[in-house]
């Protein structure tokens, strides 16, 4: 007898209607597991946020050391250096007491002496030099006709050439007359200076246009008639 298969009742025509009957289920499954995951990790941060407790901070103690007292200070001994002392027949010492002490010598501070200004200074060379009255062959003129020549010196024929410094003021007046060459006969120097001493007046220097106080020098030749 041979067996024939019913269309009806052949598994292989449900074949799809089972593959979408499993995708279902797997699909639930699938949902069901994600769902439930989901709930877990929830409540668990849910739970930790309701358990969190702060922790007690605990109170830091500091205990101050002791510190050893401080050292007294020695006290300071102050050497007395006494001196020899002679003593004779009873009488009071001969060498005087020193007793040094640390205490320092009291300071003393200078005296500054004020700086004493030249108002009115003598000019070695002035803008407008001093001048004798009547320029300078009137003044070799002056000296030839005062000069009185030595008698002695013209006699030993002595001659010679006395250079003569002076100041002339701010009047023309001549002050301060010296020989600068100490080396010239002192009977020379003598006359020159009494020459110069007896000129009349200058015309003073200048400068800037005021009259000032002016050093010149000028030489006085002696000479003996050939």
């Amino acid at each position: 007898m041979e067996i024939k298969k019913t269309t009806s009742a052949s598994l292989e025509n449900k074949s799809f209607e089972f593959l979408l009957l499993g995708l279902v289920v797997a699909l639930g499954f699938l949902f069901i597991v994600f769902e439930w995951s989901t709930g877990v990790s929830k409540t668990n941060y849910v739970t930790k946020e309701l358990d969190f407790t702060p922790e007690e901070m605990m109170p830091v103690t500091f205990t101050k050391p002791e510190l050893p007292p401080p050292a007294a200070a020695e006290p300071v001994v102050r050497r007395v250096i006494s001196p020899n002392i002679i003593i004779t027949n009873n009488t009071t010492p001969t060498a005087d007491v020193v007793i040094p002490t640390d205490e320092p010598e009291p300071f003393v501070a200078p005296v500054a002496t004020p700086e004493v200004i030249d108002e009115d200074p003598i000019i070695l060379i002035a803008e407008v030099q001093p001048s004798f009255p009547g320029g300078t062959k009137a003044m070799y003129a002056y000296l030839a006709k005062n000069i009185k020549y030595p008698a002695s010196l013209i006699e030993a024929g002595v001659q010679g050439r006395v250079i003569v410094s002076f100041v002339v003021n701010k009047d023309g007046s001549i002050q301060n007359v010296e020989v600068v060459n100490e080396d010239a006969n002192d009977k020379l120097k003598a006359e020159a200076i009494r020459v110069v001493e007896s000129m009349p007046a200058w015309s003073p220097g200048q400068m800037q246009g005021i009259n000032v106080r002016c050093k010149f020098i000028l030489p006085v030749n002696f000479r003996l008639p050939s």
